[in-house]
């Protein structure tokens, strides 16, 4: 039986402020006393610093009509304060998750309700194209009902402001406190249609025009290249394909099955383009028509997973890093042949993602600013230096990238069509993306990552993890896979402690946040957060050597490999 604490928040939604389906279904999970009445209204569902997600249901920790709507309503009454006087727009998208379509009309009825101009999509968009579309239409807002690559029970909710990226501080904050200030009666939810723009195919082609223009280099043997694509049942079937053909690329066979939008995500157990799992049947496919490269992307579009031909010429994923410091080499080699990088650009990269961008930054003569996890900081860098500095790409480990600052978010449409040119480019000189990858490794050091997710669901996990962060905070590791711990950087407390000197320097150029990294004498990093969006706490291995030689990757791989399983032994993972 829940506490009575609950029990009495969950009788509030008995009243005539929710509709008869919501007053009958949480009269069942009273009258049942469902353990689910417990986790539904323990606590109010998060709406963090880009948005919430969530389990979709009845009930305050639960995503649904009422959520949502107190969601979009202190949003709204942000907007008048922010736009006084000025015709408001918000564009909406929304991914194939189940109830998505459905969510957005109820999104977009409350801020028609507020005298909001709404243009939203007919159907299915990835969530870069919603970014592109907020700076293209000159929108003030734009939100995305989306939960990423979350199991087929989430969705979720993010705001974009109006440069496109995903809100950051001061307008967070100040929505936060809006939302939560919004009362359920007071939120509107009849709208005017009237102050509805449906949008769609013709916004798909001006996106997939400035993917090209933003994202392609040099034409070098795109009609030889093979390739196997799937969507995994997500929204870039609308995108994708078609850039694909646009740009040249001909060799195109797509994974039938998982062409299918499906809110099940039925082929998969996860649509997550980081595990391999979820481009099997793409690898297998990749067998039958002898690809060169298998790409896929999340329910929402934003992510990509990228598998070449090893050493031994079999199909392999790629991690995030590894796509990463591929496409970010490329792109800044064609930007030096091009004579455009003049000591006044940028890349972006995140807290969590591997030192090599430093390196690579630093042998390009270019900046590599760095900023918490999420692409949304990395938006923030591209708005805080317009017009002083150039963007050029950005990427962060957990499989995100963007190529130029057309979109403001993770980008897999204009990435996949950069990785297909390196592919095809490669292919036409008689190499490989993954010996391209090992050369890079010889320029600049060979980098090794991993990443251990500890899961602990429910309220119970939740305080577990809270427990473990406190731990590692208070009682930091003194020596890691053989390596003393020279640094311990706590961006929560704003500290950067050398303990070969017992000093402690303060780091306030970030913003705080709940994550450690420990750097050890030898190069070894590791960083601990808790997940925003997951019933997570995520721990991010990377260790490092140097290599002469494609020999010398072959022997020190394994090397790499055994390192990180000590640092998880050492941590008790």
């Amino acid at each position: 039986m829940s506490d009575t604490s609950t029990l009495d928040k969950a009788k509030l939604w008995l009243s005539e402020t929710f509709d008869k389906e919501t007053r009958n279904k949480v009269q069942t999970l009273i009258d049942s006393e469902s353990p689910d009445l417990e986790d539904s209204f323990y606590r109010e569902l998060e709406f963090g610093t880009g948005g919430m997600r969530g389990i979709m249901g009845v009930g305050t920790n639960r995503l649904n009509k009422y959520t949502l709507g107190q969601a979009t309503q202190g949003l709204a009454n942000y907007l008048h304060q922010q736009f006084s006087g000025e015709e408001i727009k918000v564009a909406i998208a929304y991914d194939v998750r189940h109830n998505s379509k459905e969510f957005g009309k109820v999104v977009a009825d409350v801020l028609t309700a507020n005298g909001i101009k709404v243009l939203l999509f007919k159907d299915h968009r990835p969530t870069p194209e919603l970014s592109f579309t907020v700076r293209d239409k000159k929108c003030n807002a734009g939100i995305v009902l989306t939960a990423s690559h979350n199991p087929p029970e989430y969705n979720g909710y993010k705001v974009y402001w109006n440069d496109g990226a995903q809100i950051v501080p001061p307008d967070d904050e100040n929505i936060i406190r809006e939302v939560y200030s919004t009362k359920f009666e007071n939120i509107k939810f009849d709208g005017n249609d009237d102050l509805i723009e449906w949008i769609g195919e013709d916004q798909d082609d001006v996106y997939v025009d400035a993917c090209m223009e933003n994202s392609l280099y040099q034409n070098v043997g795109r009609d030889n290249l093979n390739i196997v694509f799937t969507s995994i049942h997500g929204t870039t079937y609308t995108t994708v394909p078609k850039a694909l053909k646009k740009a040249g690329f001909t060799k195109v066979d797509l994974v039938q099955e998982q062409m299918i939008p499906s809110g099940n995500f039925p082929t998969v157990s996860s649509p997550n383009p980081e595990e391999p799992a979820a481009l099997s049947m793409a690898m297998d496919l990749a067998e039958i028509t002898n690809a060169d490269i298998v790409i896929g992307t999340d329910p929402d579009g934003d992510r990509l997973g990228i598998a070449v031909r090893n050493l031994e010429g079999e199909i392999q994923l790629l991690n995030g890093n590894q796509c990463n410091t591929i496409l970010t080499y490329y792109i800044l080699d064609q930007w030096k042949k091009a004579g455009k990088i003049t000591d006044k650009e940028f890349i972006g990269s995140t807290i969590v993602t591997s030192d090599i961008f430093f390196d690579v930054a630093e042998k390009f003569g270019v900046d590599c600013k760095v900023g918490l996890t999420g692409f949304k900081w990395i938006g923030k860098m591209i708005r805080d230096f317009e017009g002083q500095e150039k963007f050029i790409c950005g990427g962060e480990e957990s499989f995100g990238f963007m190529t130029g600052d057309f979109v403001r978010d993770k980008d897999s449409c204009g990435s996949i069509l950069t990785a297909c040119e390196i592919a095809a480019w490669c292919k036409a000189n008689g190499t490989t993306v993954y010996q391209y990858m090992i050369d890079i490794y010889k320029e600049v050091g060979f980098y090794y990552e991993g990443l251990i997710n500890v899961v602990r669901k429910g309220r119970s996990g939740a305080e577990e993890i809270q427990e473990m962060m406190k731990n590692f905070r208070e009682n930091p590791p003194k020596e890691i896979a053989g390596s003393p711990v020279e640094e311990v950087k706590d961006f929560k407390e704003q500290t950067c402690f050398v303990v070969s000197k017992n000093e402690k320097k303060v780091m306030d150029d970030i913003p705080k946040s709940n994550v450690l990294i420990y750097y050890t004498q030898d190069g070894t990093k590791v960083c601990v957060r808790p997940s925003g969006t997951e019933p997570k706490i995520k721990f991010y291995v990377s260790v490092k050597d140097s290599i002469a030689s494609e020999q010398d990757f072959v022997e020190k791989l394994p090397k790499l490999e055994e390192k990180i399983n000590k640092v998880k032994q050492d941590l008790n993972l």
